[in-house]
């Protein structure tokens, strides 16, 4: 049978210190996790855009 009352593991701790650290960020810059992840990914999007345009004008040259 499990213990309610154990001490957590440090799985447990590493992953409460991660979300406290998360939530500490956030209200210190004023933006969610969620937004910083949509903000790399449509710079992500963008910048491989670029790349093929490139790609594709230096082969029509």
């Amino acid at each position: 049978m499990k213990q309610s009352n154990k001490e957590p593991g440090p799985d447990d701790r590493w992953m409460a210190r991660a979300v406290r650290y998360l939530r500490d960020w956030s209200g210190r810059h004023g933006r969610t996790v969620h937004d910083q992840v949509l903000r790399g990914v449509s710079y992500g999007v963008g910048s491989g855009a670029v790349s093929l345009l490139v790609l594709w004008y230096e082969t029509r040259r």
